[in-house]
């Protein structure tokens, strides 16, 4: 059998750009790992937050608000960020507010909210109520079904050869040869050696390792309305995950394509900046991991055909922000594939697209 369209990869990226394209054809997508959302996707923090990230990051994250409140009865449930700023982080501060739309507010409403923060070292606080948890195995899942209807998810192949060939595409797996028309590079970290196998030059995308702590709940705190916490320039970040308490030391440690895991001193130094903000003192960590951010050079996602091939189209550098964005960077790409009207300006349409590099 010949696919309209081949995705390699199943993380958000691939599993939403492939449920969009099933629309347009037949779609068979391809996983390495044994199963869906294994490396970065899976390990995300899991926030919708509109206004963080670049600008033509934003403009996706706002185009896809009305998804993430309406696909599979709503993705989204209340979390709220708050940002807060100690000794010497005033600009950055003041940037924060200004490009995310915060709200500044006294610091003893701030602690009103958590009550461990500490308010001999936090001298400003901001707040931002409509910052959401995504269900992000729910979303991949529902993409997954989508794709599933219209093609099919193979789980535990590697792809190990890409042929061009007169009619597309052959993409060799250690069990098989798959034949489609299109491919869709959603591989994240190893989105630039999938374009290699496949004679496509490389955009010079950049994984970037960030570190999690899985911590008892301070205090033995009931932390589930708690919202996200953030330091100005996120050099740190922590937030309420099923009943525990996760710190990021927020890094972007250049790396290689690999399954990451956590660097204990980057954990340790990150775990140093967060504390001073708490009066509860980090004294246990039940579980540690790491993720995969990978960014083009500019840190805007790659949409779109590529400009040497366009049967070959890109849905990469991602960067931390695939869940985010996924609903409205996926139909960008079929909307490209279609030729449809899209939502999105011309000019953030250009600024996502492979041709720019």
């Amino acid at each position: 059998m010949t696919y309209d369209f081949l995705i390699i990869g199943g993380g958000i990226a691939g599993t939403s750009a492939g449920a969009r394209l099933a629309a347009l054809g037949t779609v068979c997508l391809l996983e390495a790992e044994p199963a869906l959302a294994y490396h970065t996707s899976g390990r995300s923090a899991a926030l919708y937050e509109a206004n963080y990230g670049h600008p033509v990051t934003v403009a996706l994250n706002k185009a896809s608000a009305q998804d993430h409140n309406t696909l599979d009865g709503g993705l989204l449930s209340p979390r709220g960020l708050l940002l807060l700023a100690g000794p010497g982080d005033d600009d950055a501060m003041a940037h924060d507010i200004a490009t995310m739309d915060l709200t500044e507010i006294p610091v003893a409403d701030a602690k009103a909210i958590v009550p461990i923060l500490d308010t001999s070292h936090i001298n400003r606080a901001a707040h931002h109520e409509d910052a959401f948890d995504i269900d992000t195995d729910r979303m991949v899942q529902h993409f997954a079904r989508q794709i599933r209807a219209n093609g099919a998810v193979h789980a535990g192949e590697r792809v190990t050869a890409i042929t061009r060939t007169a009619l597309g595409w052959d993409v060799t797996t250690p069990t098989q040869t798959h034949h489609a028309r299109h491919i869709v590079n959603a591989a994240g970290a190893w989105a630039d050696q999938i374009a290699t196998l496949a004679n496509i030059a490389p955009l010079g995308l950049t994984p970037m390792r960030r570190s999690m702590a899985r911590m008892p709940a301070p205090g033995g705190h009931d932390v589930s309305t708690w919202p996200m916490l953030m330091a100005p320039g996120e050099s740190w970040y922590a937030k309420p995950d099923a009943g525990a308490w996760l710190v990021s030391p927020a890094e972007e440690d250049p790396t290689t394509p690999h399954d990451a895991f956590a660097d204990d001193m980057v954990l340790a130094k990150g775990i140093a900046r967060y504390q001073p903000f708490v009066t509860e003192e980090v004294t246990r960590v039940t579980a540690t991991w790491a993720g995969l951010r990978t960014f083009a050079p500019d840190r805007c996602l790659v949409i779109g055909p590529d400009a040497q091939d366009p049967t070959f189209l890109w849905s990469a550098g991602q960067g931390g922000y695939g869940f985010q964005t996924a609903p409205a960077a996926s139909q960008l790409l079929a909307d490209l594939v279609s030729g449809a009207s899209c939502v999105l300006d011309a000019a953030t349409i250009a600024a996502l697209s492979p041709a720019r590099f």
